[in-house]
């Protein structure tokens, strides 16, 4: 029997946010948003999703008078995303 997909990373943005998070220490949310070009709403759904999932962190802080949120990938995502990397290596090994 196949692994089945992880359903949070099934998602286009939050597989974007991920992989994005994984080749850097940490991203704020403007390099996450024109990176993916998402919305500033649509981004900020997907990353409040990944962050309860414990997938990664997010921290909140005013620099200047300006608030700045800034994302890393946590162990948990990290293993997530092998996990679903595995899963996907296993389905199309099976079609190749």
């Amino acid at each position: 029997m196949m692994r089945e997909l992880d359903p949070l990373l099934h998602s286009q943005l939050r597989l974007a946010i991920i992989s994005l998070l994984l080749s850097v220490e940490e991203a704020d949310f403007n390099y996450l948003k024109a990176k993916t070009e998402a919305t500033s709403g649509n981004l900020s759904i997907q990353l409040d999703k990944l962050s309860n999932a414990g997938y990664i962190e997010v921290r909140k802080e005013i620099v200047g008078k300006k608030p700045r949120t800034s994302c890393r990938l946590t162990n948990k995502g990290r293993e997530a995303l092998d996990a679903y990397v595995a899963s996907l290596r296993e389905y199309l090994g099976k079609v190749l």
